[in-house]
């Protein structure tokens, strides 16, 4: 199980990598943020009513796509490119690793926060 301590150092260590990163939240399996580091004077682009359902969805997700890990393999992340931000998902056991990134950061710089973020999390898991 993640202590505070881990996801806090996660969130931060995550956060560090890249200044076209928005966030980074950790989420639990059933969709609430028990850590999180935005960057300093950004506005959400999510109320927190929407931002709610938004962290219940990746709990689900989440799961759904662990029950395929036995036939297709272990999902490393999700890339997620929409109109307005990029996100990354990270399973970390029962819990979800959630990064967005600025809208018009190009593919290579995606591809290294990835490359990043993933021994981070591997390590924690």
């Amino acid at each position: 199980m993640l202590n505070k301590i881990d996801a806090q150092e996660i969130v931060r260590d995550i956060r560090q990598l890249s200044q076209y990163i928005r966030f980074v939240g950790i989420i639990n399996n059933k969709g609430r943020l028990i850590a999180y580091e935005r960057r300093p004077g950004l506005q959400p682009l999510l109320n927190p009513k929407k931002t709610s359902s938004r962290f219940s969805h990746l709990a689900i997700q989440t799961g759904m796509v662990a029950e395929f890990n036995k036939q297709l393999g272990t999902a490393r992340f999700m890339w997620e490119e929409r109109d307005k931000v990029q996100t990354i998902s990270f399973a970390l056991g029962k819990n979800t690793v959630w990064v967005s990134i600025d809208k018009n950061v190009v593919r290579s710089e995606v591809l290294r926060i990835i490359d990043n973020c993933l021994p981070i999390v591997k390590h924690y898991s």
